[in-house]
């Protein structure tokens, strides 16, 4: 019997050492990557924490089943496998008195509203809004898209306090306290560009606002308040937090990044950075260097073609249908010298593209580890870089975090594992903060 053990185990062995090895990344072709990378992208979900919406596309006429000149739509995230955005509410930040307030939730409720008409009116046989991460996996095993709703700055909630129940009722499952701004909650990032201050980091109100977010499961945003707001909202969360579109400051020294002060605190607390594809903030000077060559450029091309370029002095001066005008004979102008335009301005000075990006990615899954790192792309509201410009380009976000090393789990809890993980925790605390009264 014993002779019979050795046998097979010696059997096994030699087949074993028959088996084909599974090839490394780097010893596939490119084909063999991007095969590889493609088998990757269609079997992770792919989430977005934060593109930036305008309510006149939203409209039965005008709306994201067609595809706008919008960064996302629907046509864009079916080619690019985008599955999950989170729609935004916006907010800008203006005077903290009762018009003020009201004029905010005003606006605040005309975006919840579109999100809610496209998905349950216009397009339900396309997309769906997901109120839990079972949703989203539900929603995406249909083969429909993901809509998710945050809010970015506590600013429409005013003074009332019951605004945080209604608004996690219509959708809102993260928010931040403030924007480029000082709210009624929170001191906002801008503060470092005068050192003028509002709270020195939370308000009485905002306190109780983080509490009732706790109590009713809409995740904290770190993303636009100041560090000292940010750290005390960690300290007084009972639940983790994210940031849902930020980069790290180590890499680029701007105030809409975390520092490293706030990252170790915010791994501490279980949360999650979800890294932005916003230009200036991932290499300002890669991108100060890219406009400049830019500018120069299409205006040497402007004189040899005799194509005026208004100022900005001229173009503010301008009726909205000369701003239409205008605007169609510039791009028509910028389309028809793309090519030489790209050449001249990417031989000298390239723009901040998906390898920088993935930089961030990098550097803060050595410092935070791989389970506090997502992804978002400030879409529609300024993000987007050379490769990852749109959502039908997300396959390459994909495609370099293959380069880079990642194995396929890996991705799926950067592209959304990790933030739907900290949405279960939210969410999970909620019930218990309302169990015990």
């Amino acid at each position: 019997m014993r002779r019979l053990t050795y046998f097979l185990a010696a059997l096994a062995l030699v087949f074993t050492a028959c088996e084909p090895k599974e090839k490394s990344v780097d010893e596939m072709t490119e084909a063999e990557l991007l095969e590889y990378a493609k088998g990757i992208h269609e079997r992770v979900i792919t989430l977005d924490t934060h593109d930036d919406i305008n309510t006149t596309n939203f409209t039965e006429d005008n709306n994201y089943t067609k595809k706008l000149p919008t960064q996302v739509n629907l046509p864009n995230m079916e080619e690019g496998g985008l599955d999950v955005a989170w729609f935004i509410v916006y907010t800008g930040q203006r005077e903290l008195t009762d018009e003020g307030f009201d004029r905010a939730y005003a606006n605040a409720d005309d975006k919840f509203k579109a999100i809610h008409r496209l998905a349950e009116e216009i397009a339900p046989d396309r997309i769906e809004i997901a109120y839990s991460s079972d949703d989203v996996r539900r929603i995406n095993a249909t083969g429909k898209k993901v809509a998710m709703i945050g809010i970015e700055n506590g600013y429409p909630i005013g003074k009332d306090i019951n605004r945080v129940k209604e608004f996690y009722d219509r959708g809102a499952r993260y928010m931040s306290l403030a924007h480029n701004g000082h709210s009624q909650l929170s001191d906002s990032n801008t503060g470092e560009r005068d050192s003028v201050w509002l709270h020195n980091g939370l308000s009485d109100l905002g306190r109780e606002v983080i509490a009732e977010m706790n109590k009713w499961g809409i995740m904290i945003d770190l993303s636009h308040p100041s560090k000292v707001a940010n750290m005390e909202m960690m300290r007084l969360s009972k639940a983790p937090v994210i940031a849902s579109h930020s980069a790290a400051r180590a890499m680029n020294d701007v105030s809409r990044n975390l520092d490293d002060e706030q990252l170790m605190m915010l791994k501490e607390n279980g949360g999650v950075i979800q890294t932005v594809a916003f230009k200036s903030y991932l290499n300002s000077e890669k991108h100060r260097a890219n406009r400049t060559r830019s500018s120069e450029v299409i205006a040497q091309i402007a004189e040899e073609e005799g194509f005026e370029i208004k100022p900005g002095s001229l173009f503010r001066a301008m009726s909205r249908n000369e701003r239409t005008a205008y605007f169609d004979e510039y791009n028509a102008f910028q389309e028809k010298h793309k090519e030489r335009i790209d050449a001249e301005i990417n031989s000298v000075a390239p723009p901040v593209n998906v390898s920088d990006f993935v930089d961030h990615i990098d550097y803060l899954v050595k410092k935070i580890g791989i389970k506090h790192v997502g992804i978002s792309s400030d879409f529609d509201g300024g993000g987007g870089v050379e490769g990852w410009d749109d959502a039908s380009e997300t396959f390459n976000v994909t495609l370099e975090l293959v380069r880079r090393g990642y194995s396929e789990e890996e991705i799926g809890m950067i592209w959304s594992g990790n933030l739907l993980r900290v949405l279960d925790e939210v969410q999970s605390i909620a019930k218990q903060i309302q169990a015990a009264g």
